[in-house]
């Protein structure tokens, strides 16, 4: 007997990680959903992955809670249900912090951080009713500080705090909860273009099938926070 098909959303998914995490699933045989905060793009993301009645692409901007909780509605009105959500989206502005500006401050706060809560909070009562699943992406700078990254280190330490406060949370209430700290990933991070110096990196659709290990994980175990660096330093 084949598993029921289950729905996921992914934020951030027009490119780098979670294109690789949408293109995985999808393969997969999961219905997929991705957003980004321009439409043409994550449609376009989606086509390149599949039809639309295998993925499609959302306009949402994770920093406005109500576009977080329109794409829930838009993902159940097309797929009638939401199972999985994955909180990719994120960007990063590095400078000393005597001279990071207050706007890429509040950027990156904004997207980082609070963009995790606003999508799991537009999703977790379709996650509590499906026993669902939340996975946050968040980075080896959420646990290791280093100079220039004042704004971007706050904001994924406190993805980090975030998603193991909310896996206590919801734990009981059937819903899992994991967060995902990747190294060194090739990407289109911080407006870079991927090229063939980054192949010791770890890849994007790594990433995803990382993702699919703990879907299909017992439902007993809840890994719930994973570390993951490339196999060497170059």
């Amino acid at each position: 007997m084949k598993n029921p098909i289950k729905v996921a959303y992914i934020t951030g998914g027009t490119k780098g990680i979670g294109f690789g995490i949408a293109k995985a699933l999808v393969e997969a045989g999961y219905r997929v959903a991705l957003s980004g905060r321009n439409l043409d793009d994550a449609q376009e993301a989606a086509a390149k992955i599949g039809s639309t009645d295998q993925i499609i692409g959302l306009r949402s901007d994770v920093r406005d809670y109500q576009d977080e909780v329109n794409a829930v509605a838009e993902i159940k009105n097309h797929f009638g249900q939401l199972d999985i959500v994955i909180a990719n989206a994120g960007l990063g502005k590095f400078a000393s912090v005597d001279e990071l500006s207050i706007s890429d401050w509040k950027d990156m706060i904004d997207t980082n951080l609070t963009g995790v809560f606003h999508t799991l909070k537009a999703g977790v009562e379709d996650l509590k009713k499906q026993k669902g699943y939340f996975i946050s992406i968040a980075s080896l700078a959420g646990i290791n500080f280093f100079a220039g990254g004042s704004g971007y280190n706050a904001s994924k330490f406190g993805v980090v705090g975030f998603t193991q406060a909310a896996m206590l949370d919801l734990r009981d209430k059937d819903v899992k909860v994991s967060t995902i700290l990747p190294g060194s990933v090739t990407s289109n991070f911080n407006n870079h273009l991927p090229n063939e110096a980054d192949s010791w990196k770890i890849q994007p659709e790594d990433v995803g099938q990382l993702i699919l290990d703990l879907l299909h994980m017992n439902p007993n175990v809840l890994p719930s926070k994973i570390e993951i660096r490339p196999t060497k330093t170059k």
